[in-house]
């Protein structure tokens, strides 16, 4: 182990549970990732673009990106990037099991309709490394309770993160509250949060909010940066995803609660959407844990 990672490793399965690193230059990042943990990428110094999911972003120095298991994305043109990079496994630490802890989750991960990133201002930034720096000496000198201690560093970095991002949030909401698209786009976020499992094409939203396909997935291009078949498919694959990590259900089960009859019908789907099939994303990221 250099000086600049440290990792712990689950001594169950062998799957990566936590591991901090720095980074000097884009050598981790210029091809597509998809790794079965969460990932923190504090971009501190320099500049380029992020290709994640079905978008693509500039990003500038003191940035903060936030990954899901599985999520595909990819740092490129850089120009001198250094920072850090915080994983954690779901088995380490599961956003939605602590939801009412932490509130990460629909905010730094698994956020459909915002960027997966947010700029780290002076004060976090001094949070962010003061934090980095006990996650450090703790995982150098283990003790009693290092897993514990380790998971609350990280619930306050998370917890830290969260509120910048909340806080930017509704600047960027008044910013637009004069215009029409904003509230079409609110009653849509609505409409697929409630009907997601039963609706899943974008016809259907364009006639529940009476406005033609084709304007509502104009609206949706400009302001999300995706289509709206996109979005509606991201929102199934998180829950999706939920089922399988979070208990053990079929997958024909979870199929059906989704809208799917067929089961075969919906592992292709998810295959498509994560590179990886419903079982597999299971068996490497876990599924019905009591702690």
């Amino acid at each position: 182990m250099n000086n600049n990672t440290f990792t712990l490793i689950n001594p169950q399965n062998g799957n990566l549970a936590f591991k901090l690193s720095s980074f000097e230059g884009n050598n981790n990042f210029d091809h597509i990732q998809r790794h079965n943990y969460y990932s923190l990428i504090w971009v501190k110094k320099g500049s380029g673009k992020l290709k994640a999911d079905f978008c693509e972003y500039e990003f500038q120095e003191s940035t903060l990106f936030s990954f899901s298991p599985y999520q595909p994305f990819m740092l490129y043109n850089t120009k001198s990037i250094s920072g850090i990079v915080l994983n954690f496994h779901p088995e380490f630490f599961c956003i939605h099991k602590h939801q009412h802890e932490v509130a990460c989750n629909g905010v730094l991960f698994n956020n459909i309709y915002e960027p997966p990133f947010i700029f780290i201002d002076e004060k976090s930034s001094s949070t962010f490394n003061m934090l980095i720096e006990q996650m450090k000496t703790e995982m150098q000198n283990p003790a009693l309770a290092q897993y514990e201690l380790l998971v609350s560093y990280l619930k306050i970095f998370l917890i830290t993160a969260s509120r910048l991002k909340t806080e930017h949030e509704p600047k960027a909401q008044h910013a637009v509250s004069g215009l029409k698209e904003p509230f079409i786009l609110q009653n849509l976020k609505d409409a697929i949060e409630r009907d997601f499992k039963t609706k899943h094409s974008a016809s259907d939203y364009a006639k529940a909010l009476n406005i033609s396909v084709k304007t509502l997935a104009k609206i949706t291009k400009t302001y999300f940066n995706k289509t709206l078949t996109d979005v509606i498919s991201e929102r199934i694959i998180i829950e999706a995803k939920r089922e399988l990590y979070l208990t053990n259900k079929a997958v024909k089960e979870i199929a059906y609660e989704l809208g799917y009859q067929d089961e075969y019908y919906f592992s292709r789907f998810f295959k498509n959407n994560t590179d990886i099939s419903p079982q597999m994303y299971r068996d490497t990221v876990g599924f019905g844990r009591d702690d």
